[in-house]
């Protein structure tokens, strides 16, 4: 059987269409050799790597609206609870030697500049100029500070590796946007910001580590892109690697959900639309791993 790679993309509540689709797999014992995941996804993935994916199912992306609505609105302390909850499950299972490995995309700052804008009292104004050049495909400040990192359960560089120490510190810091989380994100000892301003979904990363196929989950319509500004498509293959992507018939804003606000009605609606858009890809695509 060819060796199967899971990528998982960014789109804060919007991600709740992913947790929908990995759910979908698992009701038809679909497992991934690989999970990478980034941003909000992070989680979700995470709980598909050791099997629980249904099992947590919306209700994981209710407590986390509950989460945000009693904490005034604040991302970084909606975030941190939800690791705070479901950390301790997950870092129990995750690092066990069968289980698959898992990757998960953060964006490093580098420079002493792009450290002090990211972690002091300008990195909101930061975020929002970001937020701009995205809309303009400029990514002059992030090539200038920033790059992916990979931390990976299966690593052996020195720094990368994630395990039971920093799950919890890069669970956050791979959600930390500038211009709507107000609590810094370190790794290590070393500043990190959300992965989209560098990689939105690891798809092609997961094809480069010689997996044989991949698949993308997208959480809106329309084209996946490697990150938040959207000059560079995923590809539909990488180096004779086939990535297939699997992403909603419908903006989930039109069903309630977007990326920092939403209704526990529209999570349902949206959670069950990645549950049927997986059990259409499963039949299509996926025969051979069932």
């Amino acid at each position: 059987m060819k060796s199967l790679g899971i990528a998982c993309a960014s789109g804060t509540f919007k991600g709740v269409f992913v947790h929908g689709v990995l759910s979908a797999f698992e009701s038809s014992n679909v497992h991934a050799d690989v999970y990478g995941g980034a941003s909000s996804s992070t989680l979700s993935t995470a709980c598909a790597t050791i099997g629980k994916a249904r099992e947590v199912g919306v209700e994981y992306w209710c407590k986390a609206l509950n989460f945000l609505q009693h904490s005034g609105g604040n991302m970084s302390e909606a975030v941190l609870q939800s690791i705070t909850e479901y950390g301790p499950m997950l870092c129990e299972h995750l690092f066990l030697p069968d289980t698959p490995r898992l990757i998960i995309a953060a964006s490093a700052v580098v420079t002493p500049e792009g450290a002090q804008e990211t972690q002091g009292d300008k990195a909101r104004r930061l975020g929002r100029r970001l937020l701009l050049s995205a809309a303009r495909g400029d990514r002059t400040w992030v090539d200038q500070h920033l790059m992916t990192h990979l931390f990976d359960s299966a690593a052996s560089q020195d720094g990368l590796q994630l395990d039971a120490n920093n799950f919890d510190e890069v669970a956050y810091a791979s959600t930390r946007m500038l211009h709507a989380w107000d609590i810094p994100a370190w790794v290590n000892g070393q500043p990190y910001i959300d992965a989209s301003y560098s990689c939105s979904c690891p798809a092609i990363e997961l094809a480069q580590l010689g997996y044989d196929e991949v698949i993308a989950v997208a959480t809106e319509p329309g084209e996946l892109y490697q990150d938040l500004f959207r000059t560079v498509p995923i590809p539909t293959t990488w180096e004779n690697v086939p990535i297939y992507i699997i992403k909603p018939d419908v903006e989930p804003k039109d069903l309630g959900v977007d990326f920092t606000s939403a209704t526990e009605q529209g999570l349902h609606a949206v959670y069950k639309h990645g549950q049927e858009k997986g059990e259409e890809f499963i039949a299509k695509h996926l025969r051979s791993y069932l």
